[in-house]
């Protein structure tokens, strides 16, 4: 089971500022925000070459490598990072998994023996390591493209620039990255998405560390990752599909914003009618800039994100996870589980309440959210896993 260290050192990534020694927005441009985005790269990025051609568990299992190698090594700037890299990678990689390994140790799966592999091994999972590196260098690109205009009498930008453009050069490594370079359609895709990172959580409270939606996404991808790890001999593909699923399921949010839940259920039918408007507005902004066949994916993701459910003779079946651990754990299934990932929503909520109220910021709102939080999950099992564990990690 995840351990608490662990989850106290994702958020810590919501705290770590980049680009804090340039002029930069005040919202989205944390850690956690920028590999988030990092992921929704890596997956476009990904599907340009060709999931035949790329390992999705090896993408995700890279990128939650390199999510934490980032977090251990705070807010070191990217030049200085990177020659630190170049010129004692080993050692550094061997101080990181030394410092991770206490905390990775809870996680099942032989996760942390992976994580190992992808940290010493050059040969291990080559395609989906360029990818990453891509899709990293894709939203860094993004980021200064904000900030250039703000800092143009800034000490050395123009430097800056040019490696930035530089480091752009060095991804054309891979089939995929020319064919996403030329689709103007995927690069609004992803530009798109990067609004999330400007829509705060909580909206109406007062609360730290400030969140917001994009960097809330990765959490529940990763709790979700994480909590699947705990079942029994989890198929590939349900792995694939929790991640991806945690990910993608906030993204309708990009054109509607947040509506928190006590609007939506304030009147009686309101939620139905703003999920026919998401899904409105998904087919009709979002699907055109996307391939025809990626379009089922999306919406397996983002249509009743919360069900858990399958693939049974070419249609999509709501279950339980329960079911799945039962019948239909094989990849030939596609099993999704909707009920896990809404736990682990619900998680990510409770601790964004816990945190605030721990920093002395005592709105009702959080106090509220996280009373009935903690009441709902302090004996929750879901799919065998007990939930009741991480809530009570954190008792005000």
């Amino acid at each position: 089971m995840i351990k608490r260290s662990l989850l106290n050192l994702i958020y810590e990534t919501a705290s770590i500022q980049r680009w804090n020694d340039h002029i930069r927005p005040y919202t989205g441009f944390t850690e956690l925000d920028k590999q988030a985005h990092k992921m929704f790269y890596a997956f476009v990025l990904a599907k340009c070459e060709g999931e035949d051609h790329v390992d999705m568990q090896k993408l995700i299992e890279g990128g939650i490598t390199e999510f934490f190698h980032r977090s251990i090594l705070t807010d070191i700037k990217p030049p200085i990072y990177h020659k630190l890299v170049r010129e004692k990678g080993p050692q550094i990689d061997k101080w990181v998994l030394d410092q991770l390994e206490p905390d990775m140790k809870g996680i099942g799966g032989d996760f942390f023996e992976r994580m190992k592999r992808y940290l010493t091994e050059p040969d291990y999972a080559v395609l989906e390591r360029k990818i990453l590196k891509a899709a990293h260098y894709c939203a860094s690109s993004w980021e200064f493209n904000i900030i250039y205009p703000m800092n143009r009498e800034t000490y050395d930008i123009e430097e800056v620039k040019s490696e930035t453009l530089e480091n752009m050069k060095k991804c054309n490594t891979f089939d995929g990255f020319t064919r996403f370079e030329r689709d103007a359609f995927l690069q609004d895709f992803c530009n798109l998405i990067g609004k999330l990172r400007y829509q705060m959580r909580w909206a109406k409270a007062v609360r730290l560390p400030q969140t917001f939606v994009m960097g809330h996404m990765l959490v529940v991808a990763l709790l979700s990752y994480f909590m699947t790890l705990e079942l029994d001999s989890p198929c590939k593909s349900r792995l694939v599909n929790n991640f991806f699923c945690g990910l993608f399921h906030d993204l309708p949010e990009a054109l509607t914003r947040d509506i928190v839940s006590p609007i939506k259920k304030s009147v009686e039918g309101l939620g139905e009618i703003l999920s026919e408007i998401e899904h409105e507005q998904m087919h009709s902004i979002v699907y055109p800039m996307l391939p025809e066949e990626w379009h089922n994916q999306i919406e397996y993701y983002t249509v009743n994100e919360f069900d858990s459910k399958i693939i049974l003779n070419g249609k999509c079946r709501t279950v339980t996870s329960d079911e799945i651990n039962e019948k239909y754990n094989n990849d030939k299934y596609n099993p999704l589980d909707g009920q896990i990932i809404r736990g682990c929503d619900h998680l990510s909520a409770y601790l964004e309440a816990y945190l605030s109220l721990s920093f002395g910021i005592r709105s009702e709102q959080m106090k509220n959210g996280y009373s009935s939080l903690r009441e709902h999950y302090k004996d929750k099992v879901i799919g065998g896993i007990d939930f009741g564990i991480p809530f009570g990690y954190y008792e005000i």
